[in-house]
């Protein structure tokens, strides 16, 4: 059966691009304000609590007569500490344990009893699986004080269903957490391979390096003897080059922190620089993607390895756009630079496409792993990259920026 096709696919994906770019900010502002949706979600529960106690509660005593400031303190017992549920969760539990413990021993049976089931989740997702004993210590007594006094003869139709809820709630933590682990690994494993690549193609330009020293040190050696001004010029020549050399070296060491496998053969394919990238972007083009171009007229001065950065900086960013962006979709590639030590390369790269992430964020790798090689190769030069939705919104922006050194301090 074909796939269908037409109005009806492109109003089933915005939907969901629409709240994956909402997720995306949720995220992104909870981690920064992460105090702002615990005081919300407290709130709410604890709203929740004091409504059941204004006489819901009842419902289900044991004892209905019970006074209405006891049930009240119980229930804000029970609600308040969910503020603590992600950063002390066993603490959290253990107070709210013993509102339940109250709860039970007096007959309300309060429903927000059932709050417990949040610190427990939060400590299966972050905390040391023995963590989770303590849980069912602290969870156990107030189940089994009630039981026992007001159900003697059916405790274990009272235990036990609770019991099984709370082992699903931590068994749903657990697997959240291995998800996050193994996203995890996949970033690890990303960056590393992507270190890997750099290496190699840094291993290139030392080569070439070391390649034009030799053959400079040649010339002048028989330069020397007929014309000593040319002789001179290609001892400069040697000097320049071999701090360039050095320079990519020390990056290149500052990349391989593991141990590199001696025998795998090197890629001897010359690595693209600022020269190339009218021909990839007249690439991009060719496969179907609009982009406008501002680049300088005259290159800016600057080592292969950071060329070859902002190389493929843009490359990814415009492969993104291609896949992710949509067909009606356009990019703007603007490329500016400062004279030595008066300010960075900045390479910014925009789309009109949906502001969803295409890449690879420090706390959502599933979402793909280019942005994970971008941002190595911009610490690699001190850069920085920012990624993330165009300050007007309905759209993507990538800005890599790399300083600028000063001349003296230039390899070239």
């Amino acid at each position: 059966m074909g796939t269908a096709t037409g109005p009806g696919t492109t109003g089933s994906t915005g939907p969901s691009r629409y709240v994956q770019r909402v997720l995306v900010r949720a995220r992104a502002f909870d981690a920064v304000r992460p105090w702002v949706w615990d005081a919300v979600l407290t709130a709410c529960w604890t709203l929740a609590a004091l409504v059941d106690a204004s006489g819901g509660w009842r419902t289900i005593a044991r004892d209905p007569s019970l006074p209405t400031w006891l049930v009240v303190m119980t229930s804000l017992t029970l609600a308040l500490p969910l503020y603590w549920r992600r950063r002390r969760p066993t603490a959290a539990l253990a107070v709210m344990a013993c509102g339940a413990l109250v709860s039970a021993a007096s007959g309300a049976f309060l429903q927000a009893a059932f709050l417990q089931a949040i610190p427990v989740f939060h400590i299966a997702l972050n905390r040391p699986p023995r963590a989770l004993l303590w849980s069912t210590a602290l969870i156990l007594p107030p189940l089994l004080t009630g039981a026992f006094r007001f159900q003697a003869d059916t405790w274990d139709q009272h235990v036990v269903p609770n019991l099984w809820a709370y082992a699903l709630v931590a068994l749903l933590g657990i697997t959240v957490r291995s998800r996050r682990e193994e996203r995890d690994q996949e970033v690890r494993l990303a960056a590393a391979a992507e270190r890997a690549r750099i290496a190699r193609e840094m291993h290139d330009i030392i080569g070439h390096n070391l390649s034009v020293i030799t053959g400079l040190a040649d010339g002048g050696r028989y330069a020397a003897a007929k014309n000593p001004e040319r002789a001179v010029q290609a001892l400069d020549a040697i000097g320049t080059t071999s701090r360039q050399a050095l320079s990519e070296l020390r990056r290149l060491l500052g990349v391989l922190r593991e141990e590199d496998d001696a025998t795998e053969a090197a890629d001897r394919t010359p690595q693209p620089g600022l020269a190339d990238l009218p021909a990839l972007i007249d690439g991009v083009r060719k496969a179907g993607l609009r982009v406008h171009a501002e680049l300088p007229s005259e290159e800016p001065e600057l080592a292969p390895g950071a060329q070859l950065t902002v190389y493929r900086v843009l490359q990814e960013a415009l492969t993104n756009t291609l896949k992710h962006a949509g067909a009606a979709a356009e990019a703007t590639v603007t490329l500016t630079y400062g004279a030595y030590g008066s300010g960075p390369l900045v390479l910014t790269v925009t789309d009109t496409g949906p502001a969803t992430d295409t890449g690879s964020g420090p706390s959502e790798p599933a979402q793909g792993q280019g942005l994970v090689g971008m941002r190595e190769r911009a610490a690699l030069y001190d850069g920085t990259l920012e990624c993330g939705p165009t300050p007007a919104g309905g759209g993507w922006r990538v800005r890599l920026t790399l300083p600028r050194p000063t001349r003296e301090d230039s390899p070239s």
